[in-house]
């Protein structure tokens, strides 16, 4: 063993503290300057146009995120020099607490760890004093590395007389343990630390931010024990708000450089620290993908990119952008605010449905309609932001198999997907600076089901005040009563042309299946070739076909107000407030597909009286809306 009880004995701890508060202090000044170029530098050049202006534009968006880089390396070389003055610390107060046991036992320990003791005890034979001696340390486990005297019991264990002997023994177990610990803890870190170099160049590209991603996941491992358990990601948002509160600046950066997508995709942590926290994530979850060459890492590549992109090039006049949530798990997470919704009086998430994934399409379309929510309810009220959620796994059509698509179904998804939109809207009502935050639940397609079984859990969504219901085939309810919000406070806007929101009830179901299958598998199969959504749509009207020609069974037992999950909310029987929305193209025949009239609820330049009532509710002006009868 290279390391002796000397030097650890006299180890300076606080050195490597030392360094690693003066690499903090790199780290911050980074974070100071990527915050001087965005904030300051490219925001002046944002509406200036021309070759030169474009091309320093440029320039400083590299800058921009050269200075992310440093940020984020020098943070993870910080979190290891600590959790190594961590771990040493222990080892070092493990020795001491031997050295002075042996002290106070008169006992001599060697330079070599050897542990000298007095004669004593009696010789059961001769009666003499038996002799003292001298003991060496022995590879223990760890559960008996700090075993006290006596603690084992007495019987044949102890095979000397000499009563001394078993004392030291123990001694020089635990100068060893400890000795043989540090310098485990001297290896793993001096790797850990070797690894944290970065490729040569100057350029930050997806491979230095992939080699970024693999040193966070080295320094968590080494510094499992140092900061992982202390992140109380058990506890709920309001609690964790309360711990982030607590925390010092120190900390806090810790966590950030080492945990950011842990931080980042905390429910009740401070919107500006998770959008901080994920756009390192980002990076690194690009760098990771873009080294992956199977099917789902292209597909996800794609919508962070798109993401990426909208975040460095902002369009001008649009909501600021905050990245709530970003991940690869499942068919991906991505969760992103227009406006801050800590700071705003009025907010609102959507949750969106049917064939939702973390794609290049979702970050088009779906950003987009949490783009026009925020920009709509900022026009009536200026403290408004909109966010869209993608925190679940929403089910996928066309499946590769027809009837998969029966997936589309079942509540399995909006089940699993309801408790995390509550720890969610638990966690923006905990960060809102606001004494009373208007909040808004707004569910989309299969979404808005995922909104009900989240409204029908115990207690309600929470902080939620209305709830926004959009071509909606059901939420599990029977009534707007039943949303935890009051009916007077449940909203729904159903096109008469979107066929989403017209699906059959169970009943119906059973009935085409039992004769106007064959019509509804067919408009299936032709629907998927029209995109994402067009298998549900031409089952829907292909079963319609079916039973218009006779198939669906006689005596078949329906009830009107009823849809497959549920009493159709555009139902008087619902009991929600109608508002008025444009029915748009009939499927196929009008439009470009069977569900065009499904995708324009948000749309102001498709369906402009919809968009416009969103955005009155999510601005806390629903008197304002324009309204029509229900079905």
């Amino acid at each position: 063993m290279t390391l002796t009880w000397q030097q650890l004995r006299d180890l300076k701890t606080q050195e490597f503290t030392e360094a690693a508060t003066a690499w903090a202090d790199v780290s911050t000044r980074a974070d100071a300057g990527r915050t001087r170029i965005s904030v300051g530098m490219i925001k002046a050049l944002e509406s200036q146009k021309g070759a030169s202006a474009t091309a320093a534009y440029e320039r400083l968006k590299r800058v921009d995120r050269n200075f992310d880089f440093i940020h984020t390396e020098c943070g993870l070389v910080r979190t290891t020099l600590n959790s190594l003055a961590h771990e040493l610390s222990e080892e070092q107060a493990r020795l001491k607490g031997a050295l002075d046991d042996a002290t106070a036992h008169g006992y001599t320990v060697h330079a070599d760890g050897s542990v000298q003791y007095p004669q004593g005890g009696e010789n059961v034979l001769t009666k003499e004093p038996v002799p003292g001696g001298s003991v060496r340390g022995v590879d223990k486990p760890l559960f008996l590395q700090d075993a006290r005297p006596g603690s084992l019991g007495k019987g044949p264990m102890l095979t000397n007389a000499n009563p001394h002997h078993a004392v030291a023994q123990e001694i020089a177990d635990r100068i060893f343990g400890a000795l043989k610990a540090a310098q485990d803890v001297d290896i793993r870190f001096t790797r850990a630390l070797n690894g944290l170099k970065a490729p040569e160049g100057l350029d930050v590209t997806d491979a230095t931010w992939a080699d970024a991603a693999g040193d966070a996941a080295v320094v968590r491992r080494e510094a499992a024990d140092y900061l992982r358990d202390t992140i109380p990601e058990g506890s709920s948002p309001a609690d964790r708000s309360s711990w982030w509160k607590g925390l010092t600046e120190d900390q806090r950066a810790e966590l950030m450089a080492t945990y950011p997508d842990v931080i980042g995709n905390l429910d009740g942590i401070p919107a500006d620290v998770r959008h901080q926290a994920n756009q390192d994530n980002l990076q690194m979850l690009i760098g990771k993908l873009s080294e992956q060459s199977d099917e789902k890492s292209r597909t996800q590549l794609a919508g962070m990119r798109s993401i990426d992109h909208q975040l460095l090039y902002p369009k001008p006049g649009d909501p600021p952008m905050y990245l709530l949530g970003i991940g690869d798990q499942g068919g991906g997470r991505a969760i992103v605010a227009f406006g801050n919704p800590d700071t705003s009086r009025n907010v609102s998430a959507y949750v969106p449905g049917l064939g939702t994934a973390l794609d290049a399409e979702f970050a088009r379309n779906d950003l987009q309609r949490a783009r026009d929510t925020a920009a709509g309810a900022r026009r009536h009220d200026s403290s408004s932001a909109s966010i869209v959620w993608l925190g679940y796994d929403a089910p996928q059509l066309p499946a590769a198999e027809w009837h998969d698509n029966a997936d589309v179904m079942s509540k399995e998804h909006a089940e699993k997907g309801a408790p995390a939109y509550n720890s969610f809207m638990a966690g923006i009502a905990a960060a809102n600076h606001n004494p009373d935050p208007h909040i808004t639940a707004i569910g989309h397609s299969y979404g808005s089901l995922t909104v009900g079984q989240a409204a029908l859990q115990s207690g309600g969504i929470p902080g939620v005040d209305d709830v926004v219901l959009v071509g909606s085939p059901g939420t599990g309810a029977q009534s707007a009563d039943q949303l935890g919000v009051g009916k007077g406070h449940v909203y729904v806007g159903a096109s008469d042309h979107d066929p989403v929101s017209m699906t059959p009830n169970k009943v119906e179901s059973r009935a085409m299946l039992a004769g106007g299958g064959a019509g509804a598998i067919a408009g299936g199969i032709a629907g998927s070739a029209l995109g994402p959504l067009g298998s549900l749509g031409g089952a829907i009207i292909g079963g319609a076909a079916g039973a218009a020609h006779g198939f669906i069974v006689a005596d078949a037992v329906t009830d009107e107000s009823q849809i497959y999950f549920g009493t159709d909310p555009a139902r008087k029987e619902f009991g929600a407030n109608r508002f008025k929305v444009d029915d748009g193209p009939l499927p196929v025949v009008e439009g470009q597909g069977p569900m065009d009239a499904h995708s324009n609820y948000f749309n102001p330049n498709k369906d402009a009286e919809s968009a416009g009532n969103i955005a009155l509710i999510v601005a806390g002006k629903p008197h304002l809306i324009t309204t029509e009868e229900h079905r």
